[in-house]
C-alpha cells in the first residue's frame, strides 16, 4: 500500500524529531525476523528510553540530509531497515541491539551514526562491550576508597599485633 504525501510528511517529521534528540542511531536489517521477536526488541528498547522506527530508506535519507547528517546513503544498505534511536544512553542501546542480534541471527547490525559520524557494525560491537556507566562508577568508587580502607586496615593491625606480641611474651614468661 502506497503512503500518501501527508503520511510521508508525518513520518519525516517524526524522524527529524528523533534525530534531533538521539545520542546514537543504529541501522539494522530485520529481514526474516519474526514479529514476536521484533516486538520483543522494541519493548526492550522502550523500557530503557530508546526508540525503534521502521521507515522507507528514502524518508530516512531525507531526514538525515535535513539534519545535516548525510554521512551515509541509507539506500545502499541491504534489506529492510529499522533505525534505533538511542535517546538516553548510547552504550545501553548498542548493548541491547548487539545482544539481541547474537540471540536472533535474522537481525543484522548494518552500522550507525555516533557523534555525527558513520560507524560500522564492528564499532557498535565495541561500544556494546564497554562497561555501563554504573559499572564504571562503581569501579571508580572502589579505586577511590581502596587506599582509605587499606590505611584503616594497617591502623587496625598495629594494636592487634601489639596484643599478639604481649600474649606471646606472657606465654613464655609463664613457662
Amino acid at each position: 500500500m502506497a503512503l500518501t504525501k501527508e503520511k510521508k510528511r508525518k513520518i519525516l517529521e517524526q524522524l527529524k524529531e528523533r534525530i534531533e534528540k538521539q545520542k546514537i542511531m543504529i541501522f539494522v536489517d530485520f529481514t526474516g525476523l519474526k514479529n514476536k521477536d521484533f516486538f520483543a526488541l522494541r519493548k526492550k528498547l522502550n523500557e530503557q528510553g530508546d526508540e525503534m522506527k521502521v521507515a522507507k530508506k528514502t524518508l530516512i535519507n531525507l531526514a538525515l540530509k535535513e539534519k545535516k547528517l548525510n554521512v551515509v546513503d541509507v539506500k545502499k544498505l541491504i534489506g529492510e531497515i529499522a533505525v534505533i534511536f538511542g535517546m538516553e544512553n548510547e552504550i545501553s542501546s548498542a548493548k541491547t541491539v548487539y545482544e539481541f542480534s547474537r540471540e536472533n541471527k535474522n537481525l543484522k547490525i548494518l552500522g550507525g551514526i555516533f557523534e555525527k559520524n558513520f560507524i560500522d557494525p564492528e564499532k557498535i560491537e565495541e561500544l556494546a562491550k564497554l562497561p555501563s556507566r554504573e559499572e564504571l562508577l562503581s569501579k571508580l568508587v572502589g579505586s577511590i576508597s581502596a587506599p582509605i580502607s587499606n590505611f584503616v586496615g594497617v591502623l587496625r593491625a598495629i594494636p592487634q599485633n601489639l596484643v599478639f606480641v604481649l600474649s606471646q611474651i606472657q606465654l613464655k614468661v609463664q613457662k
